[in-house]
């Protein structure tokens, strides 16, 4: 299926390893041109070289932190010197710690603010007059299933990522005549260094168990029996961002083998 993405340009955060790297890499496939951001040079570099060797396409660099809004600005106007259009951005950022309700004092909360929300809304504020010039804007969201059905000691996730579900189907409305789609995609235990060091992970190597049987391990609440991978999340991703897709707004889909249980 040709998703009709050949000369569109795509924003990708957190690109340069796990879920967003596998992102850009997807929509680099479908012909798109990739700015990737993340705070780590060399990794975001060793993504870029992976991305143009895989299909040769266009990919800039920007170094970026989402926290700081003066680098969100600046990775944003970097991809329209570059490219001089954006029809595709991808929110995505590292979660905020794990923990309880006891550990985490209010400058954590306010951390995990900027870090989750805030970021997000930051970035499509910065974007929006270039989706609106696209025609066919497409804004994906990278949350988590904590949205849909709480995980034990990700108890500032539970909280903030919400957030990010209104604020999309708020904004479904609003974007709709600029014919702006805009959707969530919810990971559930996707095979990636965040899922390694994870709490369920965590708790396993303090009881002696190695990596291999704590993967195993994981993957036994999953109704499809394994952990997903990284590239199955992305297919969704670029399907999202397709011109397939125009008719789809305001979605929150989970990439989980069945593992949550809610019904909506």
């Amino acid at each position: 299926m040709d998703l009709g993405l050949q000369g569109k340009v795509a924003l990708v955060m957190a690109a340069s390893k796990g879920i967003g790297r596998a992102c850009a890499l997807a929509l680099a496939a479908e012909g798109a041109s990739i700015t990737i951001g993340s705070r780590n040079q060399e990794t975001l570099e060793e993504a870029a070289s992976e991305i143009r060797s895989h299909n040769g396409a266009n990919v800039l660099v920007v170094p970026t932190d989402v926290t700081r809004e003066a680098d969100l600005a600046a990775i944003v106007n970097a991809t329209i010197r570059e490219y001089g259009r954006l029809d595709i951005v991808v929110n995505n950022a590292g979660g905020p710690p794990i923990g309880s309700f006891a550990q985490f004092d209010d400058a954590q909360w306010q951390a995990a603010f900027e870090l989750t929300l805030l970021s997000t809304v930051r970035l499509i504020r910065l974007t929006l007059p270039y989706l609106r010039e696209s025609g066919s804007g497409r804004i994906i969201n990278i949350v988590s299933t904590s949205v849909k059905q709480p995980i034990d000691d990700l108890l500032l996730s539970n909280a903030i990522r919400p957030g990010v579900i209104g604020l999309a189907k708020s904004l479904s409305i609003e974007l709709a005549p600029d014919n702006i789609t805009i959707n969530n995609v919810c990971p559930g235990r996707i095979l990636t260094d965040r899922l390694r060091k994870g709490p369920g992970m965590q708790q396993k190597r303090e009881q002696g168990i190695s990596e291999q049987e704590a993967l195993k391990d994981l993957a036994k609440g999953i109704p499809m029996g394994r952990l997903g991978q990284p590239e199955e999340l992305a297919s969704l991703v670029a399907y999202l961002s397709s011109r397939q897709a125009g008719y789809i707004t305001g979605t929150t889909i989970q990439v989980d083998g069945g593992l949550v249980r809610s019904l909506y």
